[in-house]
């Protein structure tokens, strides 16, 4: 699996841990920045990661932000992104299992370390359920997104 990481100024600090904890699993990093603590817009690197899998360099990614929640809506904006905010390892795993999210974006200013390494690795071993209703339920968020309508 290929994991692309990427994040803006404030979720700088924790990327180099996001990055090893993705490669002691065992897996590929594409590294999209940015590469120092200079002030840049959020949306640019969550656009960057969810176009990696859009356009099948990446297989998942992790977006990190001061918050979480700017990047979390810039990735979802992309076509065939699911990404959320998960701040526990339960909800990152289930997020994967339960609703095949792709992108995981994570809050450098709300998390510390530690509990980041542990919430990548959950998110990274979860795997979409072959179970009728999660198949079911997420055809139905495929039939919205494909629909362009939300009513």
């Amino acid at each position: 699996m290929i994991i692309a990481v990427a994040c803006d100024h404030a979720g700088f600090p924790l990327k180099d841990d996001v990055i090893a904890t993705i490669e002691k699993e065992g897996l590929q990093v594409i590294d999209l920045g940015t590469y120092d603590q200079e002030p840049v817009d959020y949306p640019d690197y969550a656009e960057k990661a969810a176009k990696a899998i859009l356009n099948k360099q990446a297989d998942r990614a992790v977006v990190v932000c001061g918050s979480g929640v700017g990047a979390c809506i810039a990735a979802n904006k992309v076509k065939v992104i699911y990404a959320g905010i998960y701040h526990d390892t339960y909800s990152a795993k289930q997020g994967v299992e339960h609703d095949n999210m792709n992108v995981l974006c994570l809050g450098a200013r709300i998390i510390g370390v530690e509990l980041a390494k542990e919430i990548v690795s959950a998110f990274l071993s979860g795997r979409f359920s072959t179970e009728e209703r999660h198949q079911r339920r997420f055809g139905k968020i495929q039939k919205i997104e494909a629909s362009g309508k939300t009513n």
